[in-house]
């Protein structure tokens, strides 16, 4: 499965994308292969907002995952409504009792939850709720440092019940390899294709 992932900017980068058309990158994802689509709504760190998701939503049908920095319940129901079919909830940032109630609340109104994770203690978080959908983050959010390491180190700990979702720091052919020979068949790209002319071709480079 590949997540590919639209996003104008991040902390860690600034503007990666000067010509950022969601809709043109929506469509050439969809042309290009993609599983799912990760939209950025985050507009203090990421330059997104919820428009570049409902542009996303209206050029091609696959499924899109919101991501965002959510702590309340209306930044759940609002990625409904934005047409979002899958929400982020990142275990560094939320404790385990709201992490819970948030991951209850999309669940009841038929989001699937992506649970992001880049440690072994918010693994254990993670798994404690049951997901369908576990994401390692490559990334370290203090350093921004990546190290595809921290997915092979944590993969044998998640239950086979689960899906693990790489994430970060995945840029060539070689990364892609290397993680598959330990297993992993989900992949979520950002960077890689967004400095990419055209995004959807590169799937095609990167996953050949």
């Amino acid at each position: 499965a590949i997540i590919a992932e639209i996003k104008k900017a991040s902390p860690s980068k600034g503007v990666i994308r000067a010509n950022f058309d969601p809709a043109a990158i929506a469509a050439s994802y969809y042309e290009g292969g993609a599983t799912c689509l990760s939209v950025l709504t985050d507009e203090h760190f990421f330059q997104g907002d919820d428009d570049c998701l409902i542009q996303a939503r209206n050029a091609m049908p696959l499924p899109i995952l919101r991501k965002d920095f959510v702590v309340d319940q209306y930044q759940i129901f609002e990625a409904r409504v934005i047409g979002a079919d899958c929400v982020l909830l990142i275990a560094a940032a939320l404790d385990p009792r709201t992490m819970r109630e948030l991951y209850e609340t999309a669940i009841s109104i038929e989001l699937d939850v992506l649970i992001e994770v880049h440690d072994a203690s918010e693994l254990t978080s993670a798994i404690a709720l049951e997901p369908k959908l576990i994401g390692i983050n490559n990334r370290d959010l203090e350093s921004f440092a990546t190290n595809l390491d921290t997915t092979l180190e944590l993969l044998d700990r998640v239950p086979k019940t689960i899906q693990v979702v790489t994430e970060s720091g995945i840029r060539t052919p070689a990364d892609v390899t290397r993680l598959r020979r330990a297993g992993v068949n989900a992949f979520l790209v950002g960077e890689a294709f967004m400095r990419a002319e055209e995004p959807g071709k590169q799937i095609q480079t990167l996953f050949s």
